[in-house]
């Protein structure tokens, strides 16, 4: 077997050397590259920069400073002269001694990282510079057997790209799964057996008169404010078909209140008593109480900004994929603020608010507020407070509502253990593409032949 020598990466690897002031001749007119993505494609903008920029020719080989062991790195194969930042460098190389290909994957090893542990002031986590790159001692076969090792790794990251292709559409179907269930159990689909046992349910039209009979009580002891009335619902605007004994109502008959819009005032980097939400605390549908900023200002203890119990928070700017997601808050009162983007509505006690987040959850109520949205050429499209308060709910009664949350509770529970195991399986693909590239790029003196490649491989 072929000895495998010990290099300096600087002698294969030249520095592209230059470094021009934004605003220099030698650049002027030349786009730059915005990032190189963790697949080593690169993304070229036209946008302005404040700090000194490198010059990059075709065929040089680019590294990002801060991300090259994540695999942001790649050779520019541009027909025209790009620049970057000074936090990219670039390179030329001795392609008689180096497969640069081979060298990519050097450095995303686990070697790599060892190699900067040890030689380099604060590790990874160092912006990698050529001071840092260049004079770093390798082990390195000869080239014939570089290209020898690196078609073994071209093989197994073939492998290794369509199993993680399989578990991303695995993922998808399961969003897909998530919403189908949702959908079906505000249909009455999941419940139909429940009602063929159960013909004396209370309708659904006479819980609607026993709220509006709450409702007019409590407004007429000043406990809560007039709703504005909405025109009933046509049959032309019923989305879809109910099963008997369930009506069709509008999102503001089943709430105390009008949704109201939060607070956004300046937050503060420092901890006070005020916490307040980040958009990120309901954007997965589930209530996160450790998204929050701090403000420092004293809200009074009886404002409608404080989350009370079984409030339910929605979304009412953001993305055009999470406009209108809703989150329920169970927990105490006086703990949190709510942001001007969200708004906050809650549920009448006759109505379960894990029912009612179902409703707004499912497909046909996520596709109401995407179309009702305003804005939508914008970068922040937003809903309303008439969008929100018109929403169409298909209502039935309490008992088959929390008979819904039940079966609706043990699949979604199913959907959790196939996306945990979902998630396994990608951490076993990392790892067992970390085993292989610890195997190929281990010290040793003499080349791993390719059967050790795919013992790491089954490892």
């Amino acid at each position: 077997m072929a000895i495998w020598k010990r290099v300096k990466v600087g002698d294969f690897l030249f520095e592209r050397e230059g470094r021009y002031k934004p605003d220099a001749q030698e650049i002027e007119g030349l786009q730059r590259i915005d990032k190189i993505d963790f697949s080593g494609n690169f993304h070229i903008a036209n946008k302005p920069s404040k700090t000194d920029m490198i010059l990059i020719k075709s065929g040089d080989l680019v590294i990002s400073g801060i991300n090259v062991a994540k695999g942001a790195l790649g050779v520019y194969h541009g027909q025209n002269d790009v620049t970057a930042t000074i936090h990219y460098s670039s390179y030329t190389f001795d392609e008689s001694k180096v497969s640069v290909e081979y060298f990519k994957r050097f450095l995303k090893s686990p070697l790599f990282i060892q190699l900067l542990k040890e030689q380099v002031k604060g590790g990874i986590k160092t912006e990698i510079k050529p001071k840092h790159l260049l004079p770093l001692e390798i082990l390195m076969p000869e080239k014939e057997e570089q290209l020898t090792i690196l078609k073994q790794f071209q093989c197994i990251e073939n492998e290794d790209s369509e199993l993680k292709s399989e578990l991303t559409h695995q993922q998808s179907l399961l969003k897909k799964l998530r919403q189908q269930i949702l959908q079906e159990a505000i249909e009455g689909k999941l419940t139909a057996n429940w009602r063929a046992k159960n013909p004396d349910a209370e309708p659904a039209r006479e819980l609607l008169k026993r709220i509006f009979d709450e409702k007019e009580k409590l407004f007429n002891a000043n406990q809560i404010k007039a709703q504005k009335r909405l025109p009933p619902i046509s049959e032309e605007e019923k989305p879809f078909e109910l099963p008997h004994g369930w009506e069709w109502c509008q999102l503001n008959d089943v709430i105390y209140e009008n949704p109201r819009n939060g607070y956004s005032p300046k937050t503060v980097d420092f901890p006070t008593q005020t916490k307040t939400l980040k958009l990120g605390a309901t954007t997965t549908g589930k209530f996160i109480d450790s998204e929050i900023k701090y403000i420092n200002e004293e809200i009074p203890k009886d404002s409608f900004l404080w989350l009370k119990d079984r409030d339910i928070l929605i979304q009412r700017g953001n993305s055009m994929d999470f406009v209108g997601v809703s989150a329920i808050y169970h927990g105490e009162e006086s703990s949190f603020i709510y942001p001007d983007l969200m708004m906050k509505l809650k549920p009448v006690s006759s109505i379960s608010e894990v029912y009612l987040h179902h409703v707004l959850m499912s497909i046909y109520c996520r596709e109401y507020f995407r179309k009702n949205a305003t804005g939508a050429q914008k970068s922040m499209p937003k809903i309303n407070q008439a969008t929100v308060s018109g929403a169409k709910i298909p209502l039935c009664s309490k008992a088959e509502q929390d008979v819904i949350v039940g079966k609706v509770k043990n699949l979604l529970a199913l959907c959790d253990q196939l996306e945990n195991q979902i998630r396994q399986n990608q951490s076993h693909a990392e790892q067992f593409m970390q085993a292989v590239l610890k195997e190929a790029f281990s010290q040793r003196t003499e080349t791993p032949p390719a059967s050790e490649l795919k013992k790491a491989a089954h490892a």
